[in-house]
């Protein structure tokens, strides 16, 4: 430990309880073959030879950069420091730890630092006539520390709160700070390029404060939901991540093979849909849960192959009741986000609440898209015959849409929605309700006495022309479950294996970059979860289930544009690129 350590006593400890020059080992000594292949800045050369330069001393500074931190009644953090201060006595000694985030020199005695800790910042004060007693010490040991603690390095420093003639809380020490852990690589002031930031996340979040910012909402918001959800006494359950399985939805699964079951391909979930309704199905009325889900799809603006789903399902529960809860949900976490903005996230933009005033406004699939097409829809329950009327109909009115035409009629449906329904959602929140049924096979099916045709009890709510949330009645009626699940199947899988986008993910709005050599023939579609089927014969009562994207609703309400800048870091490609000499899958690097 350095000679300047503290005890839990508060005191410095004496320097000749330090090791000898002699036995001391650097550790800035670097081994001949590491050092003839390896690259070094500059600023890391000139801070190994500082460094090593101060340990040749038998009354070295800090003989030990990287010191055991030693227990303290005194320690306080940052925020502790500030919320006590206006109380603080001038006598009572504090220890803070923190990263030096800015220097200022006054003269030969005078040092002035910004210290950081949990995301706040106090001003420490380091005078030499108060720090070091051995008047013949303190010229040459102020000096040398003036020199040696670099911006970015993580101090600790023992002293006495004081004000400054500004009037600013300031931390005045009393004896030298301590190096607990230095910075060997300069922290830019500026960094801008879009690939560096990306592959150097812990960089950018120390030089980008937006960076920080948006992934401490991101914690907040998943600390709101589960709070929420627990004041309405649900109970959160981590299900399965690995199974035979791969989940409720429709969507591309990762494949692997355990050592335990060498002969069976089994899946990363795709959802957590069937597990938490088998516990329903146990007794527990009220379940959630936030926790990771994964699809073998392509990676753009709002997709990624691994998220975080929140999920919950209640048991006696409504459609009109999902919708309820989730305006509730979505209008406290917007005034919750915005006060956070407005005092600690500042780098964010503020959040127009008046988007978010009760009750959203709510559209019905069927009656919307007809007035929008201006055609009446075929009988949508008759799915081999709707598909080709439908796209006949479309031809005739000159109705042309995006891509290439669909290949089933629950993904031309999807892709209608798209351009006549969600645009509508720009200029305030949108509930679309009552899909056709062949859309939601797990939703519970009802024939509308409007359109006298077969929907679901589902709602999808928009916001910015993005879905932000899925929700409907659970399809509770084995046989029928059974019906719908293998019709479904069929109805949105290609002959070559291609599969379509699960119920609770939208359409990309833009073309998705996936490897064109990928060979979808070898991916075979998993068979129906029987045991699932086996599991609603025992009775999953009335149930209504719930299903968000986090990273949608970090986006919403961070402003972010990117689904990478809501990952901690970044997107598959980013993360691919960390882990290898190379900066993406292709070489080149990708900003994500």
């Amino acid at each position: 430990m350095s000679s300047m350590s503290t005890s839990s006593s508060g005191h410095r400890r004496s320097l000749s309880s330090q090791p000898d020059a002699k036995n001391r080992i650097s550790r800035f000594a670097v081994p001949q073959e590491a050092a003839a292949t390896e690259p070094v800045s500059p600023f890391k050369q000139h801070r190994r030879d500082e460094l090593r330069e101060d340990q040749k001393f038998e009354d070295a500074l800090y003989p030990e950069p990287y010191p055991r931190l030693e227990s303290s009644r005194f320690r306080r953090s940052v925020p502790e420091f500030l919320e006590q201060f206006p109380t603080s006595r001038s006598s009572e000694e504090v220890t803070l730890n923190g990263r030096v985030r800015s220097k200022r020199v006054f003269g030969k005695g005078l040092v002035f630092f910004d210290l950081v800790n949990e995301f706040q910042k106090v001003q420490v004060m380091v005078n030499k006539n108060k720090c070091v007693s051995d008047s013949l010490l303190r010229l040459k040991k102020f000096s040398l520390f003036k020199n040696l603690i670099e911006i970015g390095d993580h101090i600790s420093v023992t002293g006495h709160p004081t004000r400054t003639k500004a009037g600013e809380p300031t931390l005045e020490a009393n004896q030298m700070p301590q190096l607990i852990a230095p910075a060997m690589e300069q922290i830019p002031d500026k960094l801008t390029d879009p690939r560096t930031r990306m592959a150097e996340r812990p960089l950018d979040m120390l030089v980008n404060k937006e960076v920080v910012d948006v992934l401490r909402l991101r914690a907040e918001i998943t600390k709101y939901m589960r709070d929420y959800f627990h004041s309405k006494r649900f109970l959160e359950f981590q299900t399965p991540i690995l199974a035979e399985n791969a989940g409720g939805a429709i969507a591309r699964p990762f494949v692997t093979r355990s050592t335990e079951f060498r002969n069976k391909d089994l899946a990363l979930r795709v959802a957590p849909e069937l597990w938490l309704k088998r516990l329903v199905v146990g007794g527990v009325d009220k379940v959630f849960e936030i926790g990771p889900a994964f699809r073998n799809e392509g990676v753009d603006a709002t997709h990624n192959p691994e998220f975080t789903m929140c999920e919950f399902y209640s048991a006696y529960t409504n459609l009109a009741d999902l919708i309820r809860e989730t305006e509730e949900l979505l209008h406290g976490l917007a005034k919750h986000a915005q006060g956070l903005i407005s005092t600690q996230l500042t780098t964010l933009p503020p959040i127009d609440l008046s988007r978010f005033v009760r009750p959203f406004r709510q559209v019905e699939f069927i009656p919307a898209l007809e007035k929008a097409l201006g055609l009446r829809l075929p009988k949508l329950s008759r799915e081999e015959d709707a598909l080709p009327e439908l796209l006949a109909a479309l031809k005739m009115a000159g109705i042309a849409l995006p891509g290439e035409v669909p290949s089933s009629l629950p993904r031309l449906l999807d892709r209608l929605a798209a351009v006549y329904l969600e645009p509508m959602s720009f200029t305030e929140p949108l509930f679309i309700i009552n899909h056709p049924a062949c859309m939601s096979p797990l939703a519970k099916g009802f024939l509308c006495p409007n359109t006298y045709q077969l929907v679901s009890a589902r709602a999808e709510l928009f916001v910015g022309g993005r879905e932000l949330a899925n929700m409907y009645e659970e399809e509770n009626d084995p046989e029928e479950q059974k019906r719908k699940l293998a019709a479904h199947r069929t109805l949105v899988n290609k002959a070559n294996g291609q599969v379509g986008f699960a119920e609770e993910a939208a359409p990309p709005t833009e073309p998705q970059e996936v490897d064109d050599d990928a060979d979808e023939d070898e991916w075979e579609m998993y068979p129906l979860d029987a045991s699932y089927i086996k599991t609603l014969d025992y009775g999953l009562p009335p149930t209504g289930g719930w299903g968000c994207g986090v990273e949608r609703l970090v986006m919403l309400f961070s402003g972010a544009n990117r689904i990478s800048d809501c990952l901690s870091f970044g997107t598959l490609r980013n993360v691919v690129g960390l882990s290898s000499e190379d900066k993406g899958p292709d070489g080149q690097g990708n900003a994500g």
